[in-house]
């Protein structure tokens, strides 16, 4: 069996993107990862680089700008990197450059590629996650935040980035999938408050025209935290590859779990849903198979 993780990235020392963390959190279960190196006006080429591993082939790639409508550029990107893997590889793992995959399921989810290696019909593998907010003791448990995504398809040139980028499909159907008792930590919304601003007006604008972002997104030096609807404390584990960055930890952000700016209609639907498990209306973006 022959994997291949694939990720695309661009001004990642800029926004404070956690890429050589993200990069080497996949290294030990792929045999090879494709980074689609966007143009960049800052060093994020050398923190790539600083992996040191020869199992990384850096791609330089250029963004087209214009596709902002839906963050199309994103979806561009990722299908870039998964075109340029390895023709004989079996399974593609795909990372994005704010996540960071948890070592306790490296081991799982190399079994299960293993396991459904040869039934066609599983297209690939769907895995948990945590989304963190503010700092790193903090995890997002509203609905605004997705439980699971995929982050492993088969090398299948019919396979593609879906809008913005957060999953795919196959011949614009959604993908069949086993899920992988496995853990994605999503850190893109944990940056210092200077550098989330500029990563929020940035991003913005791969949706948007700049006057829409000129009008609808604060401008300030650094960014508000406050506004969240619910938090909640982060009672696991970060991935080892995080250390040295979570110690680096340079602003404080304070919040009081207990207290939610939920609608009354959410606060329902967030009640029932702690009581059975089941999100009501929850988009699912593939078919999950028993």
């Amino acid at each position: 069996m022959k994997v291949s993780g694939f990720t695309f990235i661009r001004n990642a020392v800029k926004f404070d993107y956690p890429i050589k963390e993200a990069i080497e959190s996949i290294l030990p279960v792929c045999d090879e990862v494709v980074v689609m190196l966007g143009n960049s006006d800052d060093d994020t080429s050398i923190l790539v680089d600083s992996i040191g591993s020869p199992k990384i082939r850096v791609i330089s790639s250029v963004w087209d700008d214009n596709l902002r409508e839906g963050g199309r550029v994103l979806a561009e990107e990722t299908n870039k990197a998964l075109d340029a893997i390895n023709y004989d590889s079996d399974w593609a793992f795909y990372i994005q450059g704010d996540e960071v995959f948890h070592e306790d399921g490296l081991k799982t989810v190399q079994l299960a590629m293993k396991e459904h290696l040869e039934d066609a019909n599983v297209e690939g593998l769907l895995f948990n996650y945590h989304h963190f907010y503010g700092s790193y003791d903090f995890i997002g448990d509203s609905r605004r935040w997705y439980r699971n995504e995929i982050r492993v398809v088969r090398n299948d040139k019919a396979i593609r980035s879906f809008r913005d980028a957060q999953g795919f499909r196959k011949n614009g159907k959604k993908l069949k999938v086993k899920k992988a008792d496995v853990w994605m930590h999503h850190y893109g919304w944990v940056k210092p408050p200077a550098s989330m601003q500029a990563k929020q007006e940035s991003f913005h604008k791969l949706w948007h025209s700049d006057e829409w972002v000129n009008s609808n997104i604060a401008q300030s030096s650094e960014f508000d935290y406050s506004g969240i609807d619910s938090l909640a404390f982060f009672e696991g584990t970060h991935p080892a590859v995080m250390k040295e960055r979570i110690n680096r930890v340079n602003w404080k952000f304070d919040f009081d779990p207990t207290k939610k700016k939920l609608s009354f209609k959410n606060k329902v639907l967030q009640f029932i849903e702690k009581l059975t498990g089941k999100r009501l209306g929850e988009y699912k973006n593939y078919t999950l198979l028993k």
